[in-house]
């Protein structure tokens, strides 16, 4: 295993120990590599990399501490990823978003409320029949966001925002470029927020299935 790595697995091992907890600041540089067994450069290095995956927090001047470790935070690294690759790394979001988002919508139809569904509705009703792209765009995501949180998984909500944003230019595409897009989009959003409101969670699933796989076979086929 080369020293890096080992120092990294290390430090993961005290953090999942709870020998080191969120905000917890780690001992000096000096200290921490002997009570390791490390070398300072290793473990310089590790830290240099958990740092990127927002595990620690180096602050200058004052020590490195163990981030908050919320799920959003660790699941930025993802989206930094995403950001720099438009082309597989995109098709596979969408793949990844075909599993989860049909789970989290038929659980959100087992718990969703009354005061949920309202909001959903009065979200569709204000878009229209003939919303604009980015209008539509803007409110596909402010829907799917809505239904992960009813599905009362806070981890799921997380993984699911951080696929979902960096898939925002591939929907605008295929909203000006594929014919009957935007009453598609609408039809199935208003399918999908029925069977939420019959809390029919096998008929949301599969409308959810319906609406990203719809999606992810045209990205898949385009040029």
């Amino acid at each position: 295993m080369p020293v890096t790595d080992e120092a990294i697995g290390k430090i993961k091992e005290m953090i999942m120990s709870g020998q080191l907890r969120p905000g917890d600041k780690l001992p000096k540089e000096q200290d921490l590599a002997e009570q390791l067994g490390l070398s300072r450069n290793s473990l310089r290095e590790a830290v240099r990399a958990l740092s990127l995956l927002n595990i620690l927090h180096v602050r200058q001047g004052d020590g490195t501490y163990v981030s908050s470790l919320e799920a959003g935070l660790l699941l930025e690294a993802v989206t930094f990823i995403l950001d720099f690759h438009h082309d597989d790394t995109i098709l596979q979001a969408f793949q990844v978003r075909a599993i989860l988002e049909p789970a989290a919508t038929a659980l959100a139809a087992q718990r969703i409320g009354e005061e949920e569904l309202a909001e959903l509705y009065g979200l569709l009703d204000a878009l229209g029949e003939h919303p604009g792209l980015e209008e539509l765009v803007a409110g596909d995501l402010e829907f799917h966001s809505k239904i992960a949180a009813a599905s009362g998984i806070p981890l799921l909500c997380s993984m699911l925002e951080t696929i979902s944003g960096p898939t925002v230019r591939a929907r605008v595409w295929r909203g000006l470029t594929q014919e009957e897009a935007v009453p598609r989009t609408l039809a199935e959003h208003r399918a999908i927020l029925d069977a939420l409101a019959l809390h029919d969670a096998e008929a949301a699933r599969a409308w959810a299935t319906v609406h990203v796989s719809g999606v992810t076979r045209w990205l898949g086929n385009s040029p």
